[in-house]
């Protein structure tokens, strides 16, 4: 079985889910950011250069979480299919995961509130991860805000695990693990405060519409991880 063809756009759609999950999460990481930013000297605060490494630092360490949380998730699914063998192991991952994103997509266009309740996975370990946060406040240096974001990037999401869900359908450790690399650059745009992007990407997330678009496509991508044989990039190499 050749998993690299099922899912060779991963990367895509992943960048993509980061880009759009803004649309939901772009409060509670708004909130992270000013939590850092008001921890932080105000000589440093008041130069925008200065802040803006700070932050950056802050980004790159919640992005290697989430390529770390990619890479277990790869670990994961070797570790599953040792049992199930490596065909029907990975077809229950698909079908997981599948499952994951549809309710994702459902959530993202409004129609399923309830899936915010999946946040509970994490719950527990976020439990023991955030007094860790809490003692580098405030944040002294750039290495502080770069563990500042290690910690905070295994908060509680729904929208991460929805990402995770694609991640282990790669069929691999190091995609798996890209995957959610990608993901991460994906929410960069609105987290950073980059202007244009994200006053459009703030329009958008009032656009409910644009959200159930978004939501419907994020399902359409779910049919396709439980039924690989309807990928497109498959076909064509067929």
């Amino acid at each position: 079985m050749e998993f690299h063809l099922t899912f060779s756009t991963s990367y895509l759609v992943a960048f993509t889910m980061g880009l759009f999950s803004s649309l939901h999460c772009i409060g509670m990481c708004g909130s992270i950011i000013g939590t850092l930013t008001l921890s932080l000297k105000p000589d440093v605060r008041n130069n925008k250069k200065t802040l803006f490494t700070y932050v950056l630092n802050y980004n790159v360490g919640r992005i290697f979480s989430y390529t770390l949380a990619g890479l277990l998730v790869g670990l994961a699914e070797a570790l599953v299919s040792l049992p199930l063998g490596l065909d029907h192991g990975h077809r229950f991952l698909q079908l997981l995961s599948a499952m994951i994103m549809i309710g994702a997509g459902f959530y993202i266009a409004g129609w399923f509130p309830r899936f915010a309740y999946i946040e509970k996975v994490g719950a527990r370990l976020w439990k023991h991860l955030e007094p860790y946060g809490r003692k580098l406040i405030p944040v002294k240096t750039r290495v502080h805000a770069f563990f500042f974001g290690i910690v905070w990037g295994w908060l509680p999401c729904g929208l991460v695990y929805a990402a995770l869900a694609l991640a282990a359908t790669t069929g691999d450790i190091s995609r798996s693990s890209l995957t959610m690399l990608a993901f991460g650059l994906g929410t960069l745009p609105s987290v950073m405060g980059l202007g244009i992007m994200t006053s459009i990407l703030t329009k958008l997330s009032r656009a409910h519409r644009f959200k159930q678009i978004i939501g419907l496509l994020l399902v359409l991508i779910a049919v396709v991880a439980a039924f690989p044989e309807l990928n497109p990039m498959r076909l064509q190499h067929l």
